[in-house]
């Protein structure tokens, strides 16, 4: 080859060069919430179970989002949502690995399920956090709340709303959360620790963590016991306890204790209206905010001793670093106190005009 065509070549060669490096960059600017290229190298993902549970997306997400940016400004973020399929979740997981993500923070909708993916996606060098569940396979780390103590709180709210008409004879129907839900076996555990001996579980289902399950059970059970012979209802969650208050509600069952759990702005007003005893109130931003210290300092390879300070097992035997926070029972006498001074629902978002009269009497106004 002449020296003219070697310049050709090596002229040709450079552009072809500097425009591959200005499309690379202009491909990281436009996916980056930060506006940097680099921000590649710093992404973190948040994979949540469904959109069903309101604390999820009202919650979880902007406290664990807005930590996540203060912790470290030019972190990308990516997000996804399973709407209660493990299949999705799934390529869900896939699809934050092709795309370079570094860290994701998963709350299972199967925490059996997704192993493998889990799997794969640590086989390729990211870090792997369960949040709110604990997935099984090799993840890094774990926040959430005591669960077995959740248990333990709605059923000690079960037998307090029932007072003295808890005794061995009195009718329960308990209506649990999806069996592939780790969460949902240790929210039971706690709760027939409480109430085993000292009431009847007459009836005892699963409700998937659907309100029109829960209803449909609930139906179930009023045929099976019959309306006069129920005592109280155990709902694992604020969710399904909607689909039974409105299924007791069409049955004509009033003033018999129902428990839940999310304190869902929706509960905490069926507690002042009566239609519902307690809920248990998790707080979410804490939950999120360690979450997110724990993706951080994984991404910049940090220690995370300090941040999860237990060992758990999970159903695939590994044994992970954990964090579990304690959470509060909420009944009328308390709503001031959880809810409203810790800023989740203000006084009004609660008191709308269809609950005024008895957020009055409750002395909320």
């Amino acid at each position: 080859m002449n020296a003219t065509m070697r310049r050709v070549v090596i002229g040709a060669t450079a552009v072809s060069m500097a425009l591959s490096i200005a499309a690379c960059g202009k491909a990281g600017d436009k996916g980056s919430d930060s506006g940097s290229s680099s921000s590649g190298d710093k992404s973190i993902g948040l994979l949540l179970p469904d959109s069903v549970t309101a604390r999820y997306e009202k919650f979880d997400k902007p406290y664990f989002d807005a930590k996540v940016k203060a912790l470290c400004s030019d972190c990308k973020l990516e997000y996804a949502n399973a709407a209660a399929d493990p299949a999705k979740q799934a390529q869900q997981v896939s699809n934050m690995v092709t795309k370079g993500v570094k860290v994701i923070v998963i709350s299972a909708q199967d925490s059996a399920a997704i192993k493998s993916s889990i799997k794969s996606a640590v086989d390729k060098g990211v870090k792997v956090v369960a949040y709110d569940r604990l997935a099984q396979g090799p993840v890094s780390a774990y926040v959430s709340f005591d669960n077995v103590k959740v248990g333990e709180l709605q059923g000690q709210a079960l037998l307090d709303a029932l007072g003295a008409k808890a005794t061995p004879k009195s009718k329960i129907v308990m209506i649990n959360g999806d069996d592939a839900d780790p969460n949902a076996a240790q929210f039971k555990q706690g709760a027939h620790k409480i109430l085993d001996g000292k009431v009847d579980i007459a009836y005892e289902q699963s409700g998937l963590w659907k309100d029109t399950v829960a209803a449909q059970k609930m139906s179930a059970a009023i045929t099976q016991l019959g309306a006069k012979n129920i005592a109280g209802v155990y709902a694992a969650n604020d969710g399904m306890a909607g689909g039974i208050a409105n299924t007791l509600k069409g049955a004509k069952i009033s003033n018999i204790p129902l428990t839940g759990q999310d304190a869902e702005l929706a509960a905490i007003q069926r507690i002042v209206a009566g239609t519902q005893s307690a809920t248990v109130y998790k707080a979410y931003k804490p939950e999120a905010e360690t979450a997110a210290q724990l993706a951080v300092n994984l991404l910049e390879g940090k220690d995370i001793k300090s941040l999860a300070t237990q060992t758990l097992t999970s159903g695939s035997g590994d044994k992970v670093p954990s964090q579990l926070l304690t959470p509060v029972s909420v009944t009328k006498a308390n709503i001031k106190d959880t809810v409203v001074k810790d800023g989740l629902f203000t006084v009004a978002q609660i008191c709308t005009p269809e609950y005024a009269a008895a957020c009055k009497a409750a002395g909320l106004q």
